[in-house]
């Protein structure tokens, strides 16, 4: 008699979206405090198991966290300065501003020259002290990472800003005598970001360990690509296609489609995946073993890009000039598994127009992938993202963070649009968020995310980030009346008529610091 084998069974889920920064405080920006606490309450009073977030690096260009100087460091923005005071490393009246910030948005360049300046007094009086020099060993000994990083932002500072590339050629070319000489000079800003790093790290595990006690898992994020202007770059260059003048000579994007004739011009600089292989992809391990560090789960933004990427030669006046190279494939997997085990807590970012070898990756190594509810409508009924061609192995979503807000959507969708989705749903229209919310927690996907701005039921004004768009993303704000327990009892009657109310068993305990 044939055995067949069984077959994975996933235990279905909910979670919300929610980056960090959108966070209440009344210091301008979302923190690790009590802001985060208040919402981790919500969530587990609304049966929720997942809270997604977008990358916790520092934010690059934009203020976007997919264009980081740091693959590795966290955002010293999220610190909570109200734990600072309680540590007697800020006075209270460090931490009260002088002008009330914007409740509802990040005023970027305010909130930066603010925060950061109380972030360094508090981070050089600690490492002026024993516990800080203690600290500062514990963390360089745990994560070795921080000394090119930590270097690299004060030869940076020190540059006034200037990419690595226009530094002076000995600390450009990473000179030793050169390096260890500006380690020399720079040893008080050297161990302010140690220190910073380590009071990140230590906030950011309480916040987890927080997490854990309520029974919510964290959802990470990866970008595939990095930044030029990066420590990655810069200590790591072998891996990147740069020519003798440092620039990248083929650089990351998408080819041409029905949103652009011209695609996407990223500018990141592409791998060498080749050289990469050599030592068993040990820059990709390490970043993904840090990224699950810091959260349970990781989704990896841009997946196909393992498969084949879309390669442009960075001379090129746009996008369309580019072609597809093979990615790394299986072999990066392989090298993921044997350092990390065999079921990755991965989610792949498979989404756009995906080809039969992105599908056979993602399902080799067993990974879930992504569906958007808000793409499902007005493409026919062959269009994979209608709930009734869904798998079980995949998350679904009513938008993300590239996504304008379902409310924002809708408003702007056209009338055949709206046709479809009322037909489909079964609804008019009137209280349509919550039919679309309700459409992606009855899925058979085993995890069903939505964003809080669509739990909140808000408009365009409320969206995290439009592409292509240089500006005026990654600002939106939610205020602390938000997490309301009505709110969280009407999402909690959705999840658990979608039989997603389950615990999972106890998540991997956040490392002690």
């Amino acid at each position: 008699m044939t055995t067949v084998p069984k077959k994975k069974s996933f235990p279905r889920a909910a979670g919300v979206l929610l980056h960090p920064t959108s966070l209440p405080s009344r210091h301008g920006i979302g923190d690790v405090g009590a802001g985060a606490r208040a919402f981790l309450d919500w969530l587990h009073a609304a049966g929720c198991r997942y809270w997604q977030i977008l990358p916790l690096v520092p934010a690059g260009g934009g203020w976007s966290p997919y264009a980081s100087l740091s693959s590795l460091a966290g955002n010293p923005l999220l610190l909570d300065l109200d734990d600072l005071v309680a540590r007697d490393l800020l006075r209270p009246d460090e931490v009260e501003p002088e002008q009330p910030f914007d409740p509802d948005r990040i005023e970027w360049d305010r909130v930066v020259a603010w925060k950061q300046a109380r972030i360094d007094t508090a981070c050089e009086r600690l490492a002026q002290t024993e516990e800080g020099r203690a600290m500062a060993a514990r963390f360089r000994h745990a994560q070795p990472w921080i000394e090119d990083d930590a270097l690299f932002m004060a030869l940076k500072a020190q540059a006034g800003g200037r990419p690595w590339w226009e530094w002076a050629a000995p600390l450009r070319d990473r000179d030793p005598e050169a390096l260890a000489g500006a380690r020399r000079e720079l040893h008080a800003a050297l161990e302010r970001r140690v220190v910073e790093q380590a009071l990140f790290e230590e906030q950011w595990q309480a916040l987890r360990r927080a997490a854990a006690g309520r029974g919510v898992q964290l959802i990470g994020d990866i970008p595939i690509y990095v930044s030029d202007d990066s420590v990655d770059v810069w200590a790591h260059r072998r891996f990147f296609q740069l020519g003798d003048d440092l620039r990248p000579t083929h650089v990351a994007g998408c080819p041409p489609d029905i949103f652009s004739q011209t695609g996407q011009w990223w500018g990141s600089p592409l791998y060498r995946w080749d050289e990469m292989k050599k030592d068993g992809h040990a820059w990709w391990v390490a970043r993904l073993r840090r990224n699950l560090d810091l959260t349970d789960v990781v989704r990896i933004d841009h997946f196909r890009g393992f498969a084949g990427y879309w390669s442009i030669p960075a001379t090129a006046p746009d996008a369309s000039h580019g072609r597809w190279v093979d990615g790394p494939g299986l072999a990066l997997f392989h090298d993921f598994q044997r350092a990390l085990g065999h079921d990755l807590p991965v989610i792949a970012e498979d989404l756009g127009v995906i080809t039969e070898d992105v599908e056979a990756l993602r399902d080799a190594v067993g990974l879930p992938g992504m569906k958007i509810l808000q793409f499902a409508f007005g493409a026919g009924h062959d269009n994979s993202y209608l709930p009734h061609h869904h798998v079980e192995n995949c998350v679904l979503y009513t938008g993300t963070h590239d996504n304008d807000t379902t409310l924002g959507w809708w408003q702007k969708e056209s009338d055949a649009t709206r046709d479809h989705v009322r037909r489909y749903l079964a609804c008019d229209g009137g209280n349509i968020v919550w039919d679309m919310i309700r459409g992606v927690m009855l899925s058979v996907a085993h995890t069903a995310v939505v964003p809080l701005q669509d739990v909140l039921a808000l408009d365009s004004g409320a969206r995290m980030n439009t592409p292509g768009l240089a500006s005026g993303n990654w600002g939106w704000r939610v205020r602390h009346e938000a997490f309301h327990p009505n709110l969280s009892e009407r999402l909690r009657d959705v999840v658990a008529l979608a039989d997603r109310l389950d615990r999972p068993p106890t998540p991997k305990k956040p490392k002690p610091q």
